[in-house]
């Protein structure tokens, strides 16, 4: 793994791990912002697992229920980390949408 792609893998961790740690002191405005902020930069790098599971959780934060949504969303963000398919980007989104129901 070049320098580069670790250094953004580390910058990424470091912002999820922000997030939450802070979440019940956060808004929902601002867990929205930071977590399109990981969106864009987790799809310039091109880890479209992280940048699918980024998106649910920009757009999560602004619904009613944003804590439990968010929770569970930045659970399974080091394998979306990790994830290198389609396939293994649909399994993170699924297991999201099952921990919701």
């Amino acid at each position: 793994m070049g320098d580069s792609v670790s250094d953004l893998h580390h910058d990424l961790q470091r912002r999820l791990h922000d997030i939450r740690a802070r979440a019940e002191a956060l808004s929902p405005l601002d867990i929205h912002a930071r977590m399109d902020a990981i969106r864009g930069a987790a799809d310039r790098a091109g880890l479209h697992a992280m940048e699918g599971l980024a998106r649910l959780s920009s757009q999560l934060a602004l619904l009613p229920g944003c804590r439990v949504a968010t929770s569970a969303c930045l659970a399974h963000a080091e394998d979306a980390m990790a994830a290198r398919t389609q396939a293994e980007h649909q399994a993170i989104l699924a297991a999201v949408a099952t921990r919701l129901h």
